[in-house]
């Protein structure tokens, strides 16, 4: 018999709508029952292509005598992390305070009535083993304290929520916002994030795109470590494209990497990988690191994004399971099988002389490197041979049962049903959640348009045109920007990331389409939107919620952290800056530098938890507007200047091609455009001087 989340839309709720766990929703209904009953909160929060969420779905939410305590003991609450980021923040920055590991599923208790954490951890085994206790014992020690040790309770819950008030109010510092050693200090500390993280040969290796970002932008400064992070910068693209990370026979990024090589991936597809991915490899591209294998993963990437993560509607679908099931008889799906080889099914399906081919360029032995098989981590760089692109184009045949060619669209598999009772040609392939969100599109969508600026491809801005046109169609609701959309159904309102996300790729698009004014234009409508429900007028910066959608959250948070993706605050900054120059309406000047005062103590303080809010310091400090002619802006947008908005202008001076403007000041009109770049190069490297 189903639960209360037969009928949820979010397709990670659905898929425990068949547990024997009394799940509720998040809702008032279910925190007044858990008050009224006097029953701690058991809150479950992960998403559905998560592996170890399927695993502990499958293991003790399954399980009966699990469900019967829990049933009786506890009020369970089912959340979608990627419904409810702002509820998932909360409560991981508490398990985090509690010397906890984080990471999904997250799973914590709360008291009833007030919502404050108490306990929590991540996967909890069904019975004890990998060093953590059974799931039964966790909640019958949980209960057991919570019904005999009041006193710890109520002690240790003050502690963490007085923590957790604390970090959201952060401490009122005035800060010189153009001192050069503050920013220094970012990009050198910020770059040695993205060094450690290559060279540390105990931990998986992600993308870390926010950190990638600050190498990269900072590599135009002449200072000591330019060159290194110029390197660092360029191994990070190579490491991605080369890598297991990447799909090389279907295209898209894999969420990251389980071991330090970039070799064995954990095999879930996230929009917001790929679409941040695609923007930093063509920016790489557009300094000049013109590696081949940056091109081949994007060109790879939008057929994979166009094929299998584009709705009819125009939109892109949130991310693709790492487990997919090898037969319609399975009870459980298999991590990464449809990803993976065999050697003996390599021997099969490949002559001996195309195997050979293969495994001169690509990780390939008869042992394996994953579970006996093999993922595909290409060995050298520079461009494939048509011959290994053909071999590459047969082992995709087998595993979609269509060519390349043929195959323009794959429709997805919407849940595990839907799998089982489909006739696949190739590979049962894992499920994709359809849903829409507007900050992983949005993510997408500057990706698109970043890499048609740099390679001119049409298809590029297409997709990025269609996604957009459809948030601004469809995801209003009541004249209110919403975060999702269920196969047509916009709900949930929207968080600071969508608004700050969605504006960012609308400057993006107006960037590469400069004579059509319509995307400033909206970006200015939904930034007014944005200013009135999030902005803090006592204390700077953005929200994470609407000043009228905060009533069940212990404490109303400003995400100032970069994490997967960049945090809402560092971006929403870097758009105020943008908007001042392409609006020349200072009231966006000087709110950004009210941000960034905001933030000013974790710059001074914590400057690795935010290369995001450095790069908004960047372009608040070294910003400049190029008032050209169309023909020039697509000549220089498709170059690596990372601070730089243009501004078609019909009305130069005689005989001028373009007038640079670096903060208050324009420089003198430039007749050519060699001395316009020469210009805009000089200023980056005056700037630090």
């Amino acid at each position: 018999m189903s639960n209360r989340l037969s009928t949820a839309q979010s397709l990670y709720l659905r898929k425990h709508a068949d547990n024997p766990i009394d799940w509720w929703y998040w809702c008032e209904e279910a925190l007044s029952t858990a008050k009224k009953q006097d029953k701690p909160i058991f809150l479950s929060i992960g998403y559905s292509s998560c592996h170890w969420c399927t695993v502990m779905e499958g293991e003790a939410f399954d399980d009966q005598v699990i469900a019967d305590y829990l049933n009786i003991n506890f009020l369970p609450i089912k959340v979608d992390r990627e419904e409810r980021p702002d509820l998932d923040n909360i409560y991981m920055q508490a398990v985090q305070m509690m010397g906890l590991q984080g990471g999904w599923p997250l799973n914590i208790f709360l008291t009833p009535g007030d919502m404050i954490p108490f306990y929590g951890g991540t996967y909890f085994p069904l019975e004890p083993r990998y060093g953590r206790p059974g799931f039964l014992q966790v909640l019958q020690s949980i209960r057991r304290f919570y019904d005999t040790e009041t006193e710890k309770l109520n002690n240790f819950k003050q502690e963490v929520l007085t923590t957790l008030q604390k970090s959201a109010l952060l401490p009122s510092t005035e800060t010189e916002l153009l001192n050069n050693e503050l920013f220094c200090k970012g990009i050198i500390i910020n770059t040695e994030i993205i060094k450690v993280s290559s060279q540390n040969v105990n931990h998986p290796c992600f993308p870390m795109i926010p950190y990638a970002n600050i190498a990269l932008q900072g590599s135009r400064f002449a200072l000591d470590s330019q060159a290194e992070s110029k390197a660092l910068a360029n191994q990070r693209g190579e490491d991605l494209a080369l890598g297991g990370i990447f799909d090389h026979v279907g295209g898209g990024f894999h969420r990251y990497t389980v071991d330090p090589t970039w070799t064995v991936p954990h095999f879930e597809k996230m929009l917001y990988d790929n679409g941040q991915i695609i923007e930093y490899l063509a920016n790489l591209w557009s300094q000049g690191q013109t590696e081949p294998a940056f091109k081949r993963a994007i060109t790879r990437t939008v057929e994979w994004l166009q094929r299998e993560m584009t709705a009819p509607q125009g939109y892109f679908y949130a991310s693709q399971d790492a487990d997919n099931f090898i037969t319609p008889q399975d009870q459980k799906p298999e991590e990464g099988a449809f990803y993976v080889w065999s050697y003996q099914q390599l021997q099969d399906s490949l002559t001996s002389g195309e195997l050979e081919a293969l495994a001169k360029v690509f990780s390939i032995t008869p042992q394996g490197n994953f579970e006996g098989k093999n993922v595909l981590q290409c060995c050298q760089k520079g461009v494939l041979s048509k011959d290994l692109e053909t071999i590459l184009d047969k082992l995709f045949a087998l595993r979609y049962g269509n060519s390349r060619k043929d195959l323009t669209i794959f429709p997805p598999a919407k849940n595990n049903e839907e799998v089982k009772i489909k006739s696949w040609t190739g590979r049962i392939p894992p499920v994709t959640d359809t849903k829409m969100i507007v900050a992983w599109n949005s993510l997408m969508i500057s990706g698109l348009a970043r890499a048609y600026g740099v390679f001119g491809e049409l298809l590029y801005l297409e997709l990025a045109i269609k996604a957009t046109e459809f948030i601004l169609n469809e995801q209003w609701k009541e004249k209110r920007l919403n975060r999702l959309n269920y196969s047509g159904d916009s709900s949930v309102l929207a968080q600071s990331e969508d608004y700050a996300l969605f504006i960012k790729a609308l400057l993006d698009l107006q960037t590469v389409n400069p004579c059509q004014t319509k995307w400033l234009e909206k970006a200015i409508i939904v930034q007014q939107e944005f200013d009135k429900f999030f902005w803090s007028i006592e204390m700077g910066g953005y929200f994470n919620n609407a000043s009228d959608n905060s009533g069940d959250l212990l404490v109303r948070e400003r995400n100032y952290i970069d994490n997967a993706t960049p945090s809402a605050n560092g971006i929403a900054l870097s758009n105020l800056v943008r908007l001042a120059r392409l609006t020349d309406n200072l009231e966006y000047l000087n709110r950004a530098e009210q941000g960034l005062q905001a933030f000013s103590c974790v710059l001074s303080q914590s400057p690795k938890a935010c290369p995001s809010l450095f790069l908004a310091l960047d372009w608040y400090r070294f910003s400049r507007l190029v008032r050209t002619n169309p023909g020039v802006v697509k000549q220089l947008s498709s170059q690596y200047f990372p601070t730089t908005v243009y501004r078609v202008d019909n009305n130069l001076p005689i005989n001028s091609i373009g007038l640079l403007c670096q903060g208050l000041v324009c420089l003198e009109p430039a007749k050519t455009l060699e001395e316009l770049l020469k210009q805009i190069q000089k200023s980056d490297l005056l700037s630090l001087q």
